[in-house]
């Protein structure tokens, strides 16, 4: 039992003491070279090499053996780089996709036996891409591949899509090649019209490891689009140096430009056609007409209509600046006159408070024995510093108060008043004189103080006289 722990245990240490080196994955273009590489290295100095060999799947492609030298399957193709006992190095070229898949590299040592390591390989192919527009394509109500993108030759096959602002469906194909590549086909397609001529898309070619992309501008053929361009709706008589230009735009280009008029009758005297050009050297009665511009290319001819209006005088046009200067103008004036308005309602306000605080006269009181002799009005508090003319009536109450100054020189003055309310006496309060100016500077007696009522102007006025 002893025996066989032993054995054991050294096989082990042997087997730990030995190590074949090689790179787990490989990448091989197809039609390239690849290079394998495989070491051995060993701690035991008593290990001899014998043999080293590469085998894929169960075929032998190369063996080294430090006595018998090297032996290859197809010298063509596999080879060894450099041999020695610690080192065989398989080299292919070129690459086929059937050299795809598992390869062992198998070192054989005395007394320590075999010792192995295996690599993968992937097999891959770079594409040719290319893309175009195709030719040929005619405007119409059937759906047509545009554009045209290939892949050819790739392993594994590419992924194309397609970059356009136009609506379309795509078709794709792939074709299995003899070598073990891949070729795809993709096509744009579309209901072509003159629209889409010259416009841009672009074909995306995915291979795994980029993207590759290819910029194209579509060709689509059709029969002139015809516009004309030049009237501006103000011809008017003896009008200089007018014309209409013909715009023909088709795939393939115009080759020619006819100008007629629409009743097949010989173009005016004062109208020159050259090209796609028609000038009118003055305006006159004649050019009141419908002009036509026939543009033909390889596809065929479409024509365009103009009619023209002549006016008898021109047009009267506001530019773009006088309307501007215009609105600032009125602008100003409005401002101006806002200001003057304004000015003249505070010159107003101004006068009628000047003139309110100098003169009360709502209406005409009549003092005295019932006849209107003299019309009082009360004035600015200014004139109440004059002196005092005359005496100063009051009310006839029934009572007599009396003022009396300083001196007690002054004798008492009665006076009565009426106040005229009969319309048949209207006519008298234009006789009326001055009303009556009141002075403040007089003592006056509780009665007198009672019934007097002063106003926010500075005025002295009775409550119980009448005021008609």
């Amino acid at each position: 039992m002893l025996l066989p722990l032993l054995l054991l245990g050294l096989l082990c240490s042997v087997l730990q003491a030995k190590e074949v080196s090689v790179t787990d994955k490989v990448t091989g273009f197809i039609g390239k070279e690849v290079i394998l590489p495989c070491t051995f290295t060993s701690t035991d100095p008593s290990v001899r090499v014998t043999q080293i060999m590469w085998m894929h799947g169960s075929t032998s492609l190369a063996v080294f053996s430090p006595h018998l030298g090297i032996h290859l399957s197809d010298p063509s193709r596999f080879q060894l780089v450099e041999p020695s006992q610690s080192s065989a190095t398989l080299k292919i070229s070129p690459v086929r996709y059937t050299d795809e898949g598992e390869y062992v590299c198998e070192v054989t040592t005395f007394p320590g036996g075999n010792v192995k390591a295996t690599t993968t390989m992937v097999v891959k192919a770079i594409p040719q891409n290319s893309a175009e527009a195709n030719s040929g394509v005619v405007a119409g109500d059937q759906e047509q591949a545009v554009a045209t993108c290939k892949s050819a030759n790739g392993r594994p096959p590419s992924r194309i899509t397609w970059h356009s602002s136009i609506p379309g469906n795509v078709s794709n194909s792939m074709i299995n090649n003899t070598d073990g590549t891949y070729t795809v086909v993709s096509q744009y397609l579309i209901t072509p019209t003159w629209l889409a001529d010259g416009m841009p898309i672009t074909c995306i070619v995915n291979d795994e490891s980029s993207d590759y992309s290819i910029p194209l501008k579509l060709s689509v053929q059709y029969s002139p689009v015809v516009t004309i361009e030049g009237f501006d709706d103000n011809w008017h008589l003896h009008r200089n140096g007018v014309y209409l230009t013909c715009n023909g735009k088709g795939n393939p280009p115009p080759t020619s430009y006819i100008w007629k008029t629409v009743d097949g009758s010989p173009l005016p005297a004062s109208v020159r056609a050259k090209d796609n050009m028609l000038y009118v050297d003055e305006v006159d009665e004649r050019v009141n007409r419908s002009f036509v511009c026939e543009v033909t290319n390889a596809l065929g001819s479409r024509a365009s209509r103009q009619d023209v209006l002549v006016r008898e005088h021109a047009m009267q046009t506001q530019t773009n600046a006088g309307a501007i200067a215009g609105g600032v103008i009125g602008g100003i004036l409005v401002l101006l006159l806002l200001a003057a308005i304004i000015f003249i309602v505070i010159k107003r306000g101004g006068l009628q408070n000047k003139k309110d605080r100098g003169t009360y006269n709502p209406k005409p009181r009549v003092f005295g024995t019932g006849k209107p002799t003299e019309q009082f009005t009360y004035q600015d508090d200014g004139e109440l510093d004059k002196p005092l003319k005359g005496p100063v009536p009051m009310r006839d109450s029934g009572l007599s108060p009396s003022l009396g100054d300083e001196d007690d020189d002054e004798e008492e003055e009665r006076m009565k008043y009426k106040v005229l309310e009969d319309d048949e006496e209207d006519e008298r309060f234009n006789e009326v004189g001055p009303m009556l100016q009141l002075r403040p500077h007089h003592p006056i007696d509780s009665y007198l103080d009672d019934d007097m009522e002063s106003q926010t102007d500075g005025s002295i006025i009775s409550r119980t006289a009448v005021y008609v």
